[in-house]
């Protein structure tokens, strides 16, 4: 015994009677953007910059971007939550800059305060990565 179903139909209208919805920002405008992405956007900015000035040092080195640390921090790190942490090259995994996203902007006043402390953040990372001081990485950093 075969049952025949019919397929579904397709609604074209909500439960009020209305039409699908639409974009509600077209894709051109910068609100379209997530505060992921946008945050996303300015470590590479900043890595970007760094890389003019240290691009044969920072080759092979991955960055990368993650919420929110692990709960159990490094037994290096003393104090509060880290903003970023650098993880050596090991077992043939590259060197490797991650940069904690939810405590970073927990800190920044607004959107160009955030860009300054992304940099900040990858700055003080490649400086560990490099044994600089991050003054020596980049002349405006300012933390």
């Amino acid at each position: 015994m075969r049952i025949h179903r019919r397929p579904a139909p397709v609604r074209r209208r909500d439960r009020r009677g209305r039409g699908p919805r639409g974009l509600l920002l077209p894709p051109d405008l910068p609100a379209h953007r997530t505060r992921a992405e946008r945050f996303d956007d300015a470590v590479l900015d900043s890595v970007e910059r760094l890389e003019r000035r240290w691009a044969r040092q920072l080759e092979g080195t991955e960055f990368a971007v993650e919420e929110v640390p692990p709960s159990r921090p490094a037994p290096w790190e003393h104090g509060g939550v880290p903003l970023g942490r650098y993880f050596p090259a090991d077992a043939g995994l590259p060197a490797r800059i991650v940069v904690y996203r939810r405590p970073v902007e927990s800190r920044a006043v607004d959107e160009a305060d955030l860009a300054v402390l992304v940099h900040d953040v990858v700055v003080e990372q490649v400086a560990h990565l490099l044994a600089r001081s991050p003054d020596e990485i980049d002349p405006g950093y300012r933390m």
